[in-house]
């Protein structure tokens, strides 16, 4: 779980990220699932967008999946929500959190 500050932090780092993932009509499937998680193992920190397609509420799916993956809801602003998973091998941990 990560405090407030933490989360700020999180969000400043988030603003200059592209959406990594795009979620369309077909919503959060198996293959979206495995996407974020690859993304997550290798930067910690992703974007996703729903697209017009999609007819799910951001806030809502990005805790479900970070649910799933274990992972820390960051932020949702419009269509896009931002996750956050620390690396387990300290050695690869590219996001330092105090």
């Amino acid at each position: 779980m990560i405090t407030g500050k933490q989360r700020s932090v999180l969000k400043k780092m988030a603003q200059e990220l592209r959406p990594a993932v795009m979620i369309g009509k077909e919503e959060v499937t198996d293959t979206v699932l495995a996407s974020i998680d690859d993304y997550l193992n290798a930067h910690e920190l992703i974007k996703v967008q729903l697209q017009d397609g999609a007819i799910l509420d951001p806030k809502e799916t990005a805790n479900e999946i970070a649910e799933e993956l274990g992972a820390d809801f960051v932020q949702a602003i419009g269509k896009k929500f931002v996750l956050y998973r620390q690396a387990p091998d300290p050695d690869k941990r590219k996001i330092i959190l105090l």
